[in-house]
């Protein structure tokens, strides 16, 4: 079996429109590691477009889940993985060309069980920056439950801690990622390690969602957001997510 440092895994819904950029970004980054080291897998959910096609062309590994459930699809991605190193990204989601090299060294170091990154939109206007700070604000009691802020975006851990953790919590329609970044942080104190934050690297995350229902629309739909936030509402991470796009 051929051996991998990192695998970087993907999950996308009809992404042909973004997942180029997204792996044109890995593979800009590859290239300050290990370039023949750096395994990519796209998991392809519900696609009916040319996603896969997109993907396979760039080099990436496709595989298939169909599961409404996002902690299922990057599941599928992290247990496939070959690689010692495992970062998760959004399709529509942007690396920075070190943050490889960045996570590489943090991990390497002994002192991170691993961590995340900071984000940042493609774009910004006065709607999605009050937006943010009002995902910001509901958030504070979910932060606080978990011992503080836990940065998402790009999640970035050995495989062997994600197996230890038992992965991405399938049983959780929403949340999931700050769930993953909670118990990661418990399992790494248990060590002495710490959850980190790239300081140098970030992710550049596409705005579409306020592109598609405009960038007032959590503000204006605030009762919709709070449903999406208690991680267990169907309907509303439906309505949001799953079924907002064809």
């Amino acid at each position: 079996m051929e051996e991998y440092k990192f695998t970087v895994v993907i999950p996308a819904h009809n992404e042909e429109k973004y997942i180029g950029k997204c792996l044109r970004a890995v593979r800009s980054a590859a290239k300050y590691v290990f370039p023949d080291k750096v395994e990519v897998i796209v998991v392809a959910n519900r696609c009916t477009d040319r996603t896969a096609d997109v993907a396979r062309h760039y080099g990436a590994r496709v595989l298939v889940n169909d599961d409404k459930c996002i902690s299922a699809i990057r599941n599928t991605g992290v247990r496939a993985a070959k690689g010692e190193i495992v970062v998760t990204i959004d399709a529509d989601s942007l690396m920075t060309k070190y943050s490889l090299v960045e996570i590489r060294g943090m991990l390497s170091g002994g002192r991170y069980i691993g961590g995340g990154a900071n984000p940042k939109f493609d774009r910004m206007s006065i709607g999605i920056a009050f937006s943010a700070l009002y995902v910001a604000i509901n958030l504070i009691p979910v932060m606080k439950k978990n011992g503080g802020y836990l940065s998402g975006a790009m999640f970035w851990f050995y495989k062997k801690d994600f197996d230890a953790i038992g992965g991405f919590d399938e049983t959780l329609i929403s949340l999931e990622d700050m769930d993953f970044a909670s118990r990661l942080k418990k399992h790494g104190q248990a060590q002495g390690k710490r959850y980190g934050t790239l300081k140098r690297s970030y992710v550049t995350t596409s705005a579409r969602k306020f592109d598609e229902f405009g960038d007032w629309y959590l503000i204006k739909n605030r009762e919709l957001t709070k449903r999406i936030f208690t991680g267990r509402d169907r309907e509303a991470a439906d309505s949001f997510y799953y079924n907002a796009r064809n």
